[in-house]
């Protein structure tokens, strides 16, 4: 089963899970801001995604800029970066998409349907 964590605001998860359903792909919905992915969750994903963790953080949000996250993030451990992307959802790149070998954040349609698609 595929988990597709999303903030249901955000027109780009919108636009994912509209592809989702049009696709007839099954997933569990999670809600990003209700169920924040934990710490330990996020270093999972980030490990099984092969990505560099810079892609998790929603770069351009509020709190990112107001937290001046671009010039901090260099200078932390990746332990650090994952207990700071575990306490505020909105920290997190999102849609996120995890599925049994893969997964995806942001919604780029090539690479869902690469994944999701074989």
């Amino acid at each position: 089963m595929i988990l597709f964590v999303e903030y249901p605001k955000c027109t780009t998860c919108q636009k994912a899970k509209k592809w989702l359903d049009s696709h007839g792909i099954e997933y569990t919905d999670r809600h990003i801001k209700e169920e924040n992915p934990t710490a330990a969750e996020l270093e999972g994903w980030h490990k099984k995604s092969g990505l560099p963790l810079k892609k998790f953080f929603n770069t351009s949000g509020v709190l990112y800029k107001n937290m001046e996250l671009k010039n901090k993030l260099p200078d932390m451990t990746e332990e650090e970066q994952y207990k700071l992307l575990g306490t505020d959802g909105m920290l997190v790149k999102r849609p996120i998409i995890v599925g049994e070998d893969f997964v995806l954040t942001g919604f780029r349609e090539k690479e869902w349907d690469a994944a999701l698609l074989k």
